[in-house]
């Protein structure tokens, strides 16, 4: 296997393993804030809204907006590192 093989190996692994991290906190803030956990969040009010409804209206949303900017942050590091960047 070639250098340049093994440094794309090394990157896919690498954003893979953000990917599923980031996709991780989005389901675990959409699913679990906005269903799972929403009983115990509506005891907290954001906005004159409870909590629960919150995050399954638009507190999900916002971490999504959130995690996109992460991920072009630690893509642009990873690009960086391997020496894939322009």
């Amino acid at each position: 296997m070639s250098e340049k093989q093994k440094k794309a190996t090394a990157y896919w692994r690498e954003n893979v393993k953000y990917l599923i991290i980031l996709l991780a906190i989005w389901f675990l803030v959409s699913y679990g804030a906005g269903i799972l956990f929403k009983d115990s969040l509506d005891n907290f009010k954001v906005g004159g809204f409870k909590l629960g409804f919150w995050f399954a209206q638009q507190g999900s949303i916002y971490v999504f907006v959130v995690l996109i900017f992460v991920y072009v942050r630690l893509m642009n590091k990873l690009d960086k590192k391997y020496g894939f960047n322009e």
